[in-house]
């Protein structure tokens, strides 16, 4: 029997779909057949340089450098036959993300994926550096986010009994982060939400898994030091970054029906970094 990757019919909301993972992400689901909502705190038509500067340096870089593509994103799924939308959202304002949902479905008639992408990773800093209002900031963006976010989908997911949950962790969430207490911290409550996610949505239809991604190449990596980059690219078994286009490969098959039986898992997209290499 043929086995077919095929998510025609399904509708996905994406978090943090401006670029990076996020953009690969809707790209590759829209590819498999799905209708995608792009979701990002930046959108093109709606950029405001005091609100998007207080959001980290991050956020700035992007609106500054042209690195928002959310609406642009939203009309290349549309390009490939597919409906999309092009929504802001900020993950931590509940408001904004039961409005987001309420909307797909208005629109789209349901959402059946969850891709939970949205976070911070720009508070770099030994621990006795680290900011209290940017612990606080990852907390609500990277945990709580990705808290809210599945919280407002899950009623439609155990209503039509169906339903995809991937959340986006990290290596520095198994491993830990030097530097990166903030963010290896909220990474590693992302991998406890999955699993408590996976054991309450199983009788509903609904599964939940982590992608545990390395280094990936995207614009955040290519804005790091270089130096820092070879070293870390150097502890993978192929000794290179890996790309966007990985991760996305990976969700994609996560959200169809040859993963069904797949649920609680963290899936290293990891290039190996997390093994013992020399």
């Amino acid at each position: 029997m043929a086995l077919e990757l095929d998510l025609s019919g399904r509708v996905a909301l994406v978090t943090g779909g401006s670029r990076g993972l996020g953009r690969a992400d809707a790209l590759t689901l829209a590819r498999a057949g799905a209708d995608v909502v792009v979701a990002d705190l930046l959108v093109e038509s709606e950029a405001d340089s005091d609100a998007t500067d207080s959001y980290g340096v991050l956020a700035t870089v992007a609106r500054t450098q042209g690195l928002v593509r959310t609406e642009s994103t939203a009309e290349e799924i549309r390009g490939l036959g597919r409906r999309s939308l092009a929504l802001r959202c900020d993950v931590t304002d509940r408001a904004q993300v039961d409005a987001a949902v309420a909307r797909t479905v208005e629109e789209f008639g349901s959402v059946d994926i969850l891709i939970n992408n949205a976070a911070t990773l720009d508070h770099v800093g030994q621990f006795h550096d680290q900011r209290p209002d940017l612990w606080e900031r990852d907390l609500r963006v990277n945990l709580t986010g990705s808290f809210n976010c599945a919280q407002a989908v899950w009623p439609h997911m155990r209503e039509r009994q169906w339903g995809r949950i991937v959340n986006m962790a990290s290596v520095a969430g198994t491993l830990g982060g030097f530097g990166q207490a903030s963010y290896s911290t909220t990474k590693a409550g992302v991998l406890g939400l999955t699993k408590t996610l996976a054991m309450e949505g199983g009788r509903h239809g609904i599964t939940a898994n982590a992608i545990v991604p390395g280094i990936i190449g995207t614009e955040a990596f290519h804005m790091a030091n270089e130096a820092m980059n070879e070293r870390i690219a150097a502890r993978t078994v192929f000794k290179r970054p890996g790309e966007p286009q990985d991760i996305a490969n990976a969700i994609a098959f996560l959200c169809s029906d040859l993963a069904s039986y797949i649920t609680g898992v963290e899936l290293n997209v990891s290039g190996g970094v997390e093994l013992f290499v020399f």
